[in-house]
């Protein structure tokens, strides 16, 4: 992980920031082209309701709609917790490339059952098993605290 990918990892921990401003658990994700142009961001939009509005979900759609297959592949997807199981498979279907995450399943799980929150509604799988042939890079401890703050803000602990 280099100094271009913590700059990423930190505007997802903003586009994570937003998302709680609007009522949405904190997690936010930008997608950057192989020549290292932003191409979108998106934070989770689930307060409404619908529970699968993850950015990286929606992330990769918008790459399957905008992006040429060769695209995909040089592109790589940062994001403030690595993806959930759903994400993924969306990732891993549209061939997306590399994914950089600041904190992972691992700590997030520890982190929320800490904090007293409801599990999940579905496995907590690191990327590996879902989508095994993704490049996968994470986590980032420089950014732990700052996510943790965010996620306990959330669960009404911070």
């Amino acid at each position: 992980m280099n100094g271009t990918d913590l700059q990423h990892l930190r505007r997802c921990v903003e586009l994570a920031e937003e998302a709680l401003k609007g009522g949405n658990s904190p997690f936010g994700s930008v997608l950057v082209s192989g020549d290292g142009r932003v191409l979108a961001e998106g934070r989770n939009e689930e307060a409404d309701g619908d529970a699968t509005r993850h950015p990286e979900f929606a992330l990769a759609r918008w790459a399957a709609e905008n992006m040429s297959a060769e695209e995909r592949a040089a592109a790589t997807v940062y994001t403030s917790g690595e993806h959930c199981a759903m994400c993924a498979a969306a990732h891993g279907w549209v061939r997306l490339g590399r994914i950089v995450y600041a904190v992972s399943t691992e700590q997030l799980l520890g982190w929320l059952g800490g904090l007293g929150a409801p599990p999940a509604p579905v496995r907590p799988l690191p990327i590996g098993e879902v989508a095994p042939e993704v490049a996968v890079e994470g986590p980032a401890p420089e950014l732990a605290d700052e996510v943790y703050a965010l996620h306990a803000r959330f669960h009404g602990a911070g």
